[in-house]
């Protein structure tokens, strides 16, 4: 919660009112903490005294309000793109800084070029120095590996989002299952292609990312288990860029005008929906993809997207927040965090 921009005017007295709008909490919270009574988390305290004392309710010699802890500066670092969920996710941070602060974070954005690992590797060391925490979506090269290894040896928190990076020094993961999530694209391209034998395609972003390596691992396995009778055509790269992807889907069309389904591994899904569109396949090529924005949800609402298997973008950015408060404050955890929960969006159960 940034304090300094709701504090009241000081032309007036402050309030226990006052505290706990900034705090976010109740009244009878901020009076059990001001008079010294259990029964209030220690976080929950902390946060009533930092509001307290930023308003000037009690003095900043106030034990309690000495106890409270500078923020912890957090970068994370995304890739620049077309990549419409990652650029939502990056505004999502941003806009979240409020609630990240309870967590005592505070964060910072930055975009580097995309599959890039030299530039990845020189901003994550770049961020090491200045932070306390590095947060990012992650290529799978051996230079990068050996930043994130370089990093968490020195004593900073390395933490992935979506996709990952084989490091013994990354500190977690936050992302999908992608394996699992690749199946889940197979297994929903195959029950909506209504006839055999048939021919699919996929248009990943890059294999350097982890993640679109093993969706599409993923989506060949479950295709050879159970569904022999599908046919994959190709595999084209678009690089989440959504003039690539358009010209990558025209490409399919032509080569293979009985085309019965696409699977869109990464982002750029409007190039692809445009495609369809524009060749008039909308309506009979069986579309899935990943990433519900705003692009994917008209697909979803006239019919050119059949599927979106998407993760929770502001959850994802919760459980990173409590991780790191917990390392701040001395906990670590036992196990690695469980995969973000795989979510399969349709026309009819959009939120």
């Amino acid at each position: 919660m940034n304090i300094h921009a709701e504090k009241p005017r000081l032309s007036r007295r402050i309030t226990i009112i006052d505290i706990a709008r900034v705090a976010d909490v109740s009244t009878a919270t901020v009076d059990r903490v001001l008079n010294g009574r259990t029964g209030v988390k220690a976080a929950t305290v902390k946060r009533v005294m930092r509001a307290a004392a930023e308003l000037g309710y009690v003095d900043e010699s106030d034990e309690r309000a000495r106890d409270v802890r500078p923020l912890l500066p957090v970068s994370f670092i995304l890739p620049q793109g077309s990549n419409r969920y990652i650029t939502m996710l990056g505004r999502m941070i941003a806009e979240m800084a409020p609630q990240l602060e309870r967590f005592s974070l505070k964060p910072t954005v930055e975009y580097i070029s995309s599959f890039n690992p030299d530039l990845l590797a020189k901003a994550l060391h770049r961020h090491a120095k200045s932070a306390d925490a590095v947060v990012f979506m992650a290529i799978e090269h051996p230079i990068v590996r050996e930043a994130v290894n370089r990093i968490s040896a020195a004593g900073t928190p390395v933490v992935t989002l979506i996709s990952d990076v084989a490091s013994p020094g990354r500190t977690a993961y936050f992302g999908l299952d992608n394996r699992a999530a690749g199946r889940m694209a197979g297994y929903l391209l195959a029950r909506f292609i209504c006839k055999r034998p048939a021919k699919v395609a996929m248009i990943a972003g890059s294999l350097s990312y982890r993640a679109h390596n093993e969706r599409e691992m993923g989506f060949l396995n479950i295709l050879q288990e159970l569904y022999p009778d599908i046919e994959v055509v190709g595999l084209r790269e678009g690089h989440d860029d959504e003039a690539l992807n358009y010209r990558q889907m025209r490409t399919f069309l032509t080569h293979h005008p009985d085309l019965d389904g696409i699977y869109n591994i990464g982002g750029g899904a409007s190039g692809v929906g445009r495609a369809l569109k524009d060749a008039r396949r909308e309506q009979e090529v069986v579309f899935v993809g990943h990433g519900l924005t705003g692009d994917t949800r008209e697909f979803l609402l006239d019919g050119t997207m059949d599927a979106v298997i998407t993760q929770n973008a502001e959850d994802t950015i919760m459980k990173c927040a409590s991780l790191l408060r917990d390392l701040r404050e001395g906990r670590k955890p036992d196990n690695a965090p469980d995969p973000m929960r795989i979510e399969v969006m349709f026309r009819e159960n959009l939120p």
